[in-house]
C-alpha cells in the first residue's frame, strides 16, 4: 500500500531526526575532555583497571568500529553497561522509565482538565471586549505561572505543604499520595500555557459565522459550547497537550530530583554526578527517542483532526 506523501515525509523526518539523535549520543561520551573510564573511576584507580574496563567497553577500538557496535547494539536492546555497577543500562531504564512516564502521564492529564475548561470559561466571559478586569487577571496569574520554572513550584510546595504543614510526603514514591506535589509542581505552568491556548481558540471560534447562526437560533449556551465550540478549539489545544507530554517527561529532571523521585530524571542527575557516562548516555538517547515518537504521534494525530493540515503540507 502506497503511504500518502505527508505521512511519507513526516516519516522520513522522523527517519532522519532518530539518525541524529543515535550519532550526537554516541559522540557525547567522546566529546567528553579526558578520559571517561579514569573520570568515573577516579585518580587512584590501577591503571590495569582504566585499560581492562576500557577494553570490556570497546572504547580502545577505532571511532568508526565504536559507532558500528553502538549500532549493533542499540538494533539488539543492548544500551552498554554502568561504568560504576556493571549492571546493563537497558536494566536501568526499564526500572526507572515507568515512574517517569507515571508522573508525567497524570501532570498531563490534569493540566488538560484544569486549563481547558479554565481558558474556554476566560473566553466567554470576555468576548467582545467585555469584563476587562478579568481578562486582566487572566493574563496576569497565567504569564506569571508560565514564566516560574517547575523547580521553583516543587522547592515551594515541599516548603508548605511538606514540611510546614506536614499535609503531604516530602519525596519518594509510595502511594497515591505522593504523586500529588510533584504533579502540581509539573502542572502549574503547563496548564497556564494551555488556559492561554484555549481561551484564544475559544475566542476565534465565537466569532465565526456558525456560531452567529447558531446563536440567532437561540441555541441554548452550554450546548453551543460543549458540542460545537470545544471540539473545534481542541486541534489546537490537543497538539499542544502532545508536546507537554513529551516536554513534561524530558523537563522532570530536577522535578525528580527535589522530590527523590525513582525516575529517569533522578538517575540522569546520579550518573552525571558520579560520572556513570553510559546511564547518563542511554537516559539522554530514551529522552530524545520519547521526544521523537510523541511529534510523530502528534502530526498523525492532528491529520486525523484536521485533515485540511496535511492537505497544507503536501
Amino acid at each position: 500500500m502506497r503511504l500518502p506523501r505527508p505521512v511519507l515525509r513526516r516519516l522520513v523526518r522522523f527517519a532522519v531526526s532518530l539518525v541524529v539523535l543515535v550519532v550526537a549520543s554516541f559522540a557525547m561520551i567522546h566529546l567528553i575532555p579526558g578520559d571517561p573510564v579514569r573520570a568515573a573511576l577516579g585518580p587512584a584507580a590501577p591503571v590495569e583497571l582504566v585499560e581492562a574496563r576500557r577494553a570490556a567497553l570497546g572504547l580502545d577500538q577505532p571511532l568508526p568500529a565504536q559507532l558500528g557496535s553502538y549500532v549493533k547494539g542499540l538494533l539488539s536492546g543492548d544500551l552498554g553497561t554502568s561504568f560504576l555497577t556493571g549492571e546493563p543500562v537497558t536494566d536501568v531504564i526499564a526500572a526507572r522509565l515507568p515512574n517517569t512516564l507515571a508522573l508525567a502521564l497524570v501532570a498531563t492529564l490534569v493540566a488538560l482538565l484544569v486549563a481547558v475548561p479554565l481558558g474556554m470559561a476566560a473566553a466567554v466571559r470576555t468576548e467582545n471586549g467585555r469584563n476587562r478586569g478579568t481578562e486582566a487577571a487572566f493574563g496576569t496569574v497565567t504569564g506569571a505561572a508560565v514564566a516560574v520554572p517547575e523547580f521553583l513550584y516543587a522547592i515551594a510546595l515541599v516548603a508548605v505543604f511538606a514540611i510546614g504543614l506536614d499535609l503531604l510526603p516530602p519525596a519518594g514514591k509510595a502511594g497515591p499520595e505522593t504523586f500529588v506535589l510533584p504533579v502540581l509542581a509539573l502542572t502549574v505552568g503547563p496548564a497556564a500555557m494551555i488556559a492561554r491556548i484555549a481561551r484564544a481558540e475559544t475566542l476565534r471560534e465565537l466569532g465565526t459565522d456558525y456560531v452567529r447562526l447558531a446563536r440567532s437560533k437561540r441555541l441554548p449556551a452550554a450546548r453551543l459550547h460543549l458540542r460545537h465550540v470545544l471540539p473545534n478549539t481542541l486541534t489546537a489545544t490537543l497538539t499542544m497537550g502532545g508536546l507537554l507530554l513529551s516536554g513534561l517527561i524530558t523537563g522532570s529532571v530536577l522535578v525528580e530530583y527535589v522530590f527523590a523521585w525513582p525516575g529517569l530524571g533522578l538517575k540522569i542527575v546520579e550518573a552525571i554526578t558520579q560520572k556513570d557516562y553510559p546511564v547518563a548516555q542511554g537516559v539522554i538517547l530514551v529522552y530524545g527517542a520519547i521526544v521523537l515518537v510523541v511529534n510523530l504521534a502528534v502530526d498523525v494525530v492532528l491529520g486525523m483532526l484536521d485533515p485540511t493540515s496535511a492537505v497544507k503540507e503536501s
